[in-house]
C-alpha cells in the first residue's frame, strides 16, 4: 500500500531487499575488510552482535562478491545439532560421503579440505548462530583445522553469533581455538547519525524522497532500535504503512511513536 503512496519501486526495508542497496556503515565496512583478510589468509574470524545487528547480512553481502569458480563456501545456520549431525552437515557441504562414524567422516572431511587447498579453490565455512553450538563441536573444529601437524590452514572459518559467543570462546577449554582466531569484531550498531543516513539511503535507493521523514523522526527511530538494522527495517515498514493509511506525505514523530506502540503489542 505505501509503496505507491510514497513513490517507491519496492519496499527497501524488506528482508529480501537486494544487497546492492546495502548501507556502508562503520560495522559493515569493518566486517567486509576483515572477511576479505581472513579469506585470503585462511584463518578464523569471529563476528558478534545482538540479534538484528546486521552480522549475517554483512556476511551475505560479502559472500555474493565471491567468484564461485575460485571459492567454495558453505553456510550452516542450524547450530543446535549433535556432534555427529554437525559432521554430517559438513560432509554434505563438502560433497563427501557421510556416515554414523565420526572417525570416518573426520578423515573424509580433512582429505577433501586438503584437496581444495591444493587445487587453489579455498573453502570458507560460515557457522551462523554459533553461540548455540555444542561446545564439543567447537573442540572438534579445532581438530579439523589441525592439518599436517598444524602446519597448514586448509580453509577459512567464520563464526557468527550473539555476544555471549565471546564468553564461550574465552573459556579455558577453548583456549587452543581462541589462539587461532585471527579476526575478532563486535558490532557496535548504527550511531544516531548512521541511523538517519541508513533510512535515507534505503528510501532513495527505491526512488522515494528523504523529505517524507519529518523533523525528530530519526531520533525516535534510533532510540527505539538502538541502531539495530533489523529493528529499524521492521519499524520503518510499520511507520510507512501507518503514514500511508493516515495520508501523511511527511511522516511525523506521532506516526513513529504510534508504530513503536504497535510493535510493542506484538
Amino acid at each position: 500500500m505505501f509503496r505507491g503512496f510514497y513513490s517507491m519501486t519496492e519496499n527497501p526495508f524488506e528482508k529480501s531487499a537486494p544487497t546492492k542497496h546495502h548501507f556502508g556503515s562503520k560495522d559493515f565496512k569493518e566486517t567486509a575488510g576483515r572477511l576479505q583478510y581472513v579469506a585470503d589468509t585462511r584463518g578464523i574470524a569471529v563476528f558478534t552482535s545482538p540479534p538484528g545487528g546486521g552480522k549475517t547480512y554483512a556476511f551475505r553481502c560479502f559472500a555474493e562478491t565471491l567468484n564461485p569458480n575460485l571459492n567454495q563456501m558453505a553456510y550452516i545456520c542450524l547450530s543446535t545439532v549433535s556432534v555427529i549431525q554437525f559432521y554430517q552437515q559438513l560432509c554434505a557441504a563438502l560433497g563427501v560421503s557421510w556416515s554414523t562414524s565420526k572417525a570416518a567422516m573426520f578423515a573424509n572431511i580433512q582429505a577433501q579440505l586438503f584437496a581444495l587447498y591444493k587445487s587453489r579453490k579455498p573453502f570458507i565455512l560460515a557457522l551462523d548462530e554459533a553461540h548455540d553450538l555444542d561446545p564439543r563441536i567447537l573442540k572438534d573444529i579445532k581438530m579439523i583445522m589441525n592439518h599436517r601437524f598444524d602446519s597448514v590452514n586448509t580453509f577459512t572459518l567464520v563464526l557468527l553469533g550473539e555476544p555471549h559467543l565471546n564468553n564461550t570462546i574465552e573459556k579455558p577449554v577453548h583456549e587452543s581455538l581462541r589462539q587461532r582466531v585471527t579476526v575478532h569484531y563486535n558490532f557496535a550498531g548504527l550511531s544516531a547519525d548512521e541511523t538517519a543516513a541508513y533510512v535515507i539511503h534505503k528510501l532513495e535507493a527505491v526512488g522515494a524522497s528523504a523529505s517524507i521523514m519529518g523533523e525528530g523522526t530519526f531520533a525516535a527511530i534510533h532510540g527505539h532500535s538502538q541502531g539495530r538494522p533489523r529493528l529499524i527495517d521492521s519499524l520503518m515498514t510499520d511507520i510507512l504503512t501507518l503514514g500511508a493509511q493516515l495520508g501523511r506525505t511527511v511522516v511525523d514523530t506521532d506516526t513513529v511513536l504510534a508504530a513503536i506502540n504497535n510493535q510493542a503489542l506484538h
